[in-house]
């Protein structure tokens, strides 16, 4: 059994080992090697295609990187699963579009924009997930 001054000091040698594996690994973290959000390869219709995104409100329905709303498919690895001819074709259609039975409000987005959100898709794409081949929501699968 460990005596009143051993124990105090166990613990604070534990705490303060504790603490600096944990700022360590901070460090670690947020260091340049460690980027996945690839960042570095943001450009101007990258930055156009997230405006267009939230100004669209499209995270009400849809999803990335899990974030946003479970009604529509995940767009995470959407260029990959779906190809950006098909995705341009939907972004671009000036009906209202019902897949399985869900609907999607009929953007008719310009060539440019759509440009613009296939830009900002496969930059998403690109992201380092490391692993996850795709995220899926819960409610809503890309069929």
């Amino acid at each position: 059994m460990l005596s009143k001054k051993q124990a105090r000091t166990f613990f604070l040698g534990g705490t303060m080992l504790t603490f600096l594996i944990f700022i360590a690994l901070t460090i670690y973290s947020f260091s340049g090697e460690q980027d996945q959000a690839n960042t570095l390869q943001l450009n101007e219709p990258i930055v156009r295609g997230k405006q267009l995104w939230e100004k669209n409100n499209c995270m009400g329905c849809h999803t990335i990187l899990g974030e946003g709303a479970y009604y529509a498919p995940e767009l995470t690895k959407v260029i990959d699963r779906r190809g950006k001819g098909y995705i341009k074709a939907v972004l671009m259609s000036p009906v209202s579009w019902a897949p399985n039975g869900r609907k999607m409000v009929a953007y008719g987005f310009t060539d440019a924009e759509a440009e613009d959100l296939i830009a900002f898709f496969d930059w998403i794409d690109d992201i380092d997930l490391n692993g996850f081949d795709r995220v899926v929501s819960p409610l809503a699968k890309d069929k």
